[in-house]
C-alpha cells in the first residue's frame, strides 16, 4: 500500500477505507514512518475532521498493544478527554473516589497534566496515593478498596513512538481524545466527558462497536468536558446496545446559583486541598459539580435510575464526610 497515495487522498479530503486507516495507524504506532510523515498525516486527519472510522481504527490497534489488567465485572471508569480549556479542578478524579466510597468498583485511567495545570495523576500523588503500583497489586487492591488508578504510561508503551511528535505539534491530535477508550481493564461501563461536542456521536458509536454494556458521553453547552452545574449538557447514552440522547438541565434540581470561576483550579497542591475540603463535607460549587457527575456514574453503574435522585444520593454522601474516610483508606 502506497503512503503517497494515502496522503494524496487526505489532501483531497476523501474518506479513507478501514484497511487504509489500519495501515497508517499501525505504521505510526510501530514507528515505521519518520516524524515528518507522521506530522503530515496527523495534521491532515485533523483538518479533515475526526470521525468514527479513524477513532475506532486507532483504538482497536492500541487496545491490542496495551498491557491488560483484570478488574471485577461491572467496574467503571470516569476518564474524560480533557482539553476543554476551562482549567477547572479535577472533577472526574474526585468523582472516581466518591463512587469508590459508595462501593462501586472504579478503575480510573489517567495521566499527568497535558492540557491543564494539574492532571489526575498529579493530584492523586498530591493526595498521597501511589500512581505506579504493579499490576498484581492493582488487581488485588480494586477488590479490597473498590478503587485503583491506572497510570497510562505504565500500560501503553506503544504511545512513546509518537510522544515527541505530539509535543512538537501546535494542536491537539487524535491521540489527545482516545485516552478514555484505552482503559487497560477493558471495562464495559464508563462515563466520558468530551471537550468537543462534534465527537459525541462518533464516540458513542465506537463504544457500541466495542460492546460496552452501559455508558454516557457528554459535553456541556458552556464547553465543559463534564456535566455542568451552570448550563445544559447534551448526553448520549448507550444501554444494552441502544443509543439515545437527551439534555440535563441543572436548574431542575440544583437551586444554588454558582459562578463558573468558582471551580477553577490552580496547581496540584491547591486542587488537592479543594478535593479534601469537599470530601470532608464542605458544600460549594465544586461539591455540586462532583456530585452531579457522580450521579451519572451511579446511573451507569445501575445504582440509580434518574439524575435528580442520583444527584441527591451523591451529594448527601459527600456531605457525610465518608468520602474522606475512603481517601484515608486509599493512602494506606
Amino acid at each position: 500500500m502506497s503512503i503517497k497515495k494515502i496522503i494524496h487522498k487526505l489532501l483531497e479530503k476523501k474518506n479513507m477505507t478501514n484497511i487504509e486507516l489500519d495501515f497508517i495507524f499501525n505504521k505510526i504506532i510501530n514507528g515505521s514512518f519518520n516524524s515528518s510523515i507522521i506530522s503530515e498525516i496527523l495534521t491532515l486527519i485533523n483538518i479533515n475532521g475526526l470521525n468514527y472510522s479513524s477513532i475506532f481504527s486507532i483504538t482497536k490497534i492500541l487496545r491490542k498493544k496495551m498491557i491488560k489488567i483484570k478488574v471485577p465485572k461491572n467496574s467503571l471508569d470516569t476518564c474524560g478527554t480533557g482539553g476543554d480549556g476551562k482549567l477547572s479542578l479535577n472533577i472526574s478524579t474526585a468523582v472516581a473516589i466518591l463512587l469508590a466510597s459508595m462501593k462501586i468498583n472504579v478503575a480510573k485511567h489517567g495521566n499527568k497534566s497535558i492540557t491543564s495545570k494539574c492532571g489526575s495523576a498529579d493530584v492523586l500523588e498530591q493526595l498521597g496515593l501511589n500512581i505506579n503500583e504493579k499490576k498484581n497489586i492493582l488487581e488485588k487492591k480494586i477488590i479490597k478498596n473498590n478503587f485503583i488508578f491506572l497510570f497510562a504510561p505504565n500500560f501503553h508503551a506503544s504511545m512513546k513512538n509518537v510522544a515527541v511528535i505530539r509535543k512538537k505539534l501546535a494542536f491537539k491530535t487524535i491521540f489527545n481524545i482516545i485516552g478514555p477508550l484505552l482503559n487497560p481493564g477493558s471495562l464495559k461501563r464508563q462515563i466520558i466527558g468530551l471537550s468537543d461536542k462534534t465527537l459525541l456521536v462518533p464516540y458513542i458509536t465506537v463504544l457500541k462497536k466495542l460492546k460496552y454494556k452501559k455508558a454516557w458521553v457528554y459535553c456541556s453547552e458552556d464547553g465543559f468536558d463534564e456535566i455542568s452545574i451552570f448550563n445544559k449538557t447534551k448526553i448520549y447514552e448507550l444501554n444494552n446496545n441502544k443509543i439515545r440522547s437527551f439534555y440535563i438541565n441543572p436548574r431542575n434540581f440544583i437551586k444554588n446559583k454558582h459562578l463558573a470561576n468558582s471551580i477553577i483550579g490552580k496547581n496540584k497542591k491547591y486542587n488537592a486541598n479543594k478535593i479534601i475540603e469537599i470530601f470532608k463535607g464542605k458544600n460549594n460549587a465544586f461539591s455540586d459539580m462532583v456530585a452531579l457527575n457522580a450521579a451519572a456514574g451511579l446511573i451507569v453503574a445501575d445504582r440509580e435510575k434518574n439524575i435528580n435522585s442520583a444527584f441527591q444520593t451523591a451529594k448527601l454522601h459527600l456531605l457525610s464526610g465518608n468520602t474522606y474516610n475512603k481517601l484515608k483508606e486509599l493512602r494506606k
